[in-house]
């Protein structure tokens, strides 16, 4: 479970072969002792809960890196290890 980026506070992950537990491109978010899964498409929680205000950063952050994060989805689901994205 590599970290792609840091920010905030805030830790991105993106597991290595997770599409088991969601079939959608995600990341997971970690902020203190909250954790969410969250969609690469449209920002949306699919698992786990964040604070307001740390979920519209990691959603502004989405929105800024779409791109960078689904090349790295398809490097994860392949086995392969996931880029660094810059922060936020």
């Amino acid at each position: 479970m590599p970290i792609i980026s840091m920010f905030y506070g805030i830790i991105i992950r993106l597991y290595l072969i997770d599409n088991q537990q969601h079939n959608l491109p995600h990341i997971h978010a970690k902020y203190a002792e909250f954790e969410a899964s969250i969609s690469i498409e449209d920002g949306e929680i699919l698992a786990g809960k964040l604070p307001r205000k740390q979920l519209r950063l990691v959603q502004a952050w989405i929105e800024l890196h779409r791109d960078e994060l689904l090349a790295d989805w398809e490097l994860s689901i392949s086995d392969e290890q996931p880029y660094k994205i810059a922060p936020l």
